[in-house]
């Protein structure tokens, strides 16, 4: 009898054997292959490292003008496992030159991370040993989802007292739809939305982590000032440039999103080469200006902004390849709870089953069926996207999310608790 190894049962796989101890680890750098993409490597660098990879067993993908070094840089992708990656990194150590000392810092980095953690504004740690589910409480008249809609201090502390007891760590505050193609809302109007919801909610939970959905500076200030621990800016500080010295002075972490333009134009700007890369080195930049700024991993939180200026197949992507930011030290985002994509996707598909139900009864019917299949397509509403929505959390989950931003608690909080019990048996 064969069967294959789940990579989440490795460990126990060993141990079960009764593998000598100290061999242990050894073999679980062995049992898993880890393609890694190093972006700009100076052409000589990238020849070395590929051979260096085929004497460590491993591999490296090349684009073809590398052998000649025809152009200066390229991108390069190695195809190996811890062992490979160690070996490789035990030689590139003996090479100061055409760059390779960078490259040497990002393999240390990745073959040792340091655990994740998330200091709030009040000094307490968020720690991430589980997956953080964010609720979501908009004091809005307009959001997407009509059923995230608070618009009185009663129903405000009501939603957050539920979530709460469905086991949300953080309660995101926003008093700003930014929906594509919504318009923005005045500084002093959102600051009377937010704010009285912000207070209502710390004294009447003071434990409570609570986020503020904004990117206006002055805001993020005094959200802060009334009991805030976090800033969720969806411009990523572009927006309105003093946010860097809102986060300086307050030590409150901040969530940097990706997107491009503003709510009003940016699905007209879904234009990118390689979303996955484009996205992933923006918001690498966006932390580095922090860091620079002596604000430490531990005050950076990314979101890869599903959504926001992508069509659905780059959402899709970006979902594949979440581990792109994840392999990164800083916490990752995602934030796609009943989200335009899944309707279209689900919507999609509800369509093309329907058709082909229909082609099976012409066939019982008729005898033939009919001359050309049509699909009637109508994307699933916001109040029908639940089941998309876990599905998009799951996979956060398994590519290393730290955090999901959520409608529903209690259903991602179940979906997460379950998903961790079965990788960690």
């Amino acid at each position: 009898m064969l069967y294959e190894v789940n990579q989440d049962a490795l460990l126990y796989e060993l141990e079960h054997l009764g593998v000598y101890k100290p061999s242990v680890a050894i073999m679980l750098g062995k049992g898993k292959i880890t393609p890694l993409k190093l972006l700009q490597v100076r052409t000589p660098a990238a020849n070395i490292i590929k051979q260096e990879m085929l004497a460590a067993g491993g591999d490296c993908a090349t684009p073809g003008a590398t052998i000649t070094c025809a152009v200066p840089r390229v991108d390069i992708l190695l195809l190996g496992n811890q062992k490979h990656y160690k070996t490789l990194l035990y030689k590139l150590k003996q090479m100061p030159y055409f760059g390779i000392p960078d490259i040497v810092k990002e393999l240390e980095r990745y073959l040792s991370p340091s655990p994740k953690l998330t200091k709030l504004a009040d000094g307490r740690v968020l720690r991430y040993d589980s997956v953080k589910v964010m609720g979501i409480i908009n004091v809005t008249p307009d959001s997407f989802y009509a059923g995230s809609r608070r618009t009185g201090l009663d129903a405000v502390l009501e939603q957050a007292e539920k979530m709460l007891a469905e086991g949300a760590a953080i309660l995101d505050i926003g008093g700003e739809s930014t929906r594509p193609g919504s318009d923005p809302v005045t500084p002093e109007e959102e600051r009377a939305r937010v704010l009285p919801a912000v207070k209502a909610i710390k004294t009447k939970f003071p434990e409570a982590i609570l986020s503020v959905d904004t990117y206006r500076a002055a805001l993020a200030r005094e959200a802060v000032q009334c009991g805030v621990d976090m800033i969720n800016d969806i411009s990523a500080m572009t927006a309105d440039e003093s946010m860097i010295a809102v986060v300086e002075e307050t030590k409150a972490p901040v969530i940097l999103m990706h997107r491009k333009g503003n709510s009003k134009d940016m699905q007209l700007q879904c234009v990118y080469k390689n979303v996955v890369q484009e996205v992933t080195e923006y918001l690498l930049g966006r932390a580095a200006l922090l860091q620079e700024r002596q604000i430490g991993a531990d005050k950076i939180i990314l979101d890869p902004g599903i959504g926001f200026a992508k069509n659905d197949e780059q959402n899709l992507r970006l979902m594949q390849n979440l581990n792109s930011l994840t392999v990164n030290p800083y916490p990752v985002l995602m934030a796609a709870s009943r989200k335009t994509t899944i309707g279209n996707v689900l919507g999609k598909e509800a369509a093309v089953c329907s058709c082909v139900k229909e082609n099976a009864e012409s066939v019982l019917n008729n005898g033939m069926a009919p001359a050309a299949e049509k699909t009637n397509f109508a994307p699933l509403t916001p109040e029908e996207r639940m089941e998309g929505t876990l599905a998009v959390t799951a996979a956060a989950v398994y590519a290393g999310a730290s955090l999901v931003r959520v409608h529903d608690v209690k259903e991602n909080v179940r979906l997460i608790r379950m998903l961790e019990a079965i990788r960690r048996v």
